[in-house]
């Protein structure tokens, strides 16, 4: 696995007509079960399907990185029904998905505050990791007790230890090189373009410092609905972009 990345803020990405990396807000389950009379967990059900078919879609296409965000440190302002029932969905899923994943070369990494889980979910999510961890076709991140903010904050609070066990001053001047290895995709390119089902049109504290130049691509489409055919729709979008990282459209062009 490549582990050297590069910065869109500081140098230009090799950009491709694929995308190396997708990255999703998946919005709208329970907006999508109410409008049909059920209730808000069977959307949440019915997204874990849009998952395994989104990440065939990536493994054909051969996007090498899906990032996925499926629950915010917000998100535990939810009712503790929900809540509750989002987690044993989480479980259940991590342990029907480890094999096929490891099977078809897919390597599974969850990020976030993982210590608010308690300790059969953590345990779950080790396995997970290291059952797939040999997977070369595609890495899924799964995002869970995941902010933006505190992604940020947490780098910086391990940067600020790793000075002071190495003797640096704290208050000295930081640079990215210095923070991006403890940011939480740092062994990842940053995502080439983001998706937001259901309708909303904002990020909502996801990969607040990742998005910095990421193509974005908002659609009505509740993650339910957001099948194959939805997906490649989002592809094709990304492919009418110009990405210029701060340049001007005629230093693209290939000079004679």
């Amino acid at each position: 696995m490549n582990t050297t990345t590069i910065s869109s803020t500081q140098a230009v990405p090799e950009v491709g007509q694929i995308p190396q990396h997708v990255a999703i807000i998946m919005d709208g389950n329970g907006r999508w079960a109410q409008a049909r009379g059920y209730p808000r967990v069977w959307g949440h059900k019915r997204g874990v399907q849009m998952v395994r078919e989104v990440v065939r879609a990536c493994v054909d296409l051969k996007v090498r990185h899906l990032t996925l965000f499926a629950f915010s440190s917000e998100n535990w302002r939810r009712p503790p029904t929900e809540v509750s029932f989002l987690m044993k969905l989480f479980m259940r899923s991590l342990r029907r998905e480890i094999k096929a994943l490891a099977d078809n070369g897919v390597r599974l990494q969850v990020i976030g505050a993982l210590e608010a889980f308690d300790k059969t979910i953590q345990d779950l999510i080790a396995q997970a990791h290291s059952t797939t961890i040999d997977g070369e076709v595609m890495t899924l991140t799964i995002c869970a007790n995941y902010g933006g903010r505190w992604d940020i904050l947490n780098a910086m609070n391990q940067m600020l230890a790793a000075r002071a066990r190495d003797g640096v001053a704290v208050d000295a001047y930081a640079d990215e090189d210095e923070l991006r290895p403890y940011l939480q995709l740092a062994d990842l390119p940053e995502p080439d373009l983001f998706i937001r089902t259901g309708g909303e049109a904002r990020i909502s504290n996801f990969l607040l410092w990742q998005l910095a130049y990421t193509e974005l691509y908002f659609t009505p489409v509740y993650w339910p609905e957001f099948d194959r055919e939805a997906f490649f729709e989002a592809i094709n979008s990304y492919q009418t972009r110009e990405r210029r990282f701060g340049r001007t459209s005629a230093q693209l062009q290939p000079t004679k």
